[in-house]
């Protein structure tokens, strides 16, 4: 029997969960999708502790025109800028059981370009 889409990213998210943890010096970037949004977050999983977020609810994100996968584009920038003040230059990308393509791919561009490693 085949997974329904939502049964079948879980799966994948848990699979990839095993595989990444984020710590001090390099936490998890982890990304939710939603139809009409996109969420991002830096957290480091052995305190529990969530270090930057940026979503495209954002009031300066959400005021920006364009199409979904520009502001994601946009999150991750923001993403990116408030991990770095916040200490952080390296992480653990955690694409939640997306597919690395469209607005998952760009948001991890967006935050390549404003300076995070991963």
């Amino acid at each position: 029997m085949a997974f329904s889409k939502e049964s079948r990213r879980l799966k994948i998210r848990k699979r990839i969960r095993g595989r990444i943890s984020g710590t001090e010096q390099r936490p998890r970037l982890s990304v939710y999708r939603s139809n009409k949004e996109i969420y991002a977050q830096v957290i480091d999983d052995v305190t529990g502790k969530t270090i930057s977020s940026a979503s495209s609810r954002d009031k300066d994100i959400a005021k920006a025109n364009g199409t979904k996968v520009e502001i994601a584009s946009l999150v991750g920038k923001a993403l990116a800028e408030k991990a770095i003040k916040a200490g952080v230059e390296t992480v653990s990308f955690d694409r939640g059981g997306y597919l690395y393509h469209g607005r998952v791919k760009s948001l991890a561009e967006g935050a390549r370009e404003a300076g995070l490693k991963f």
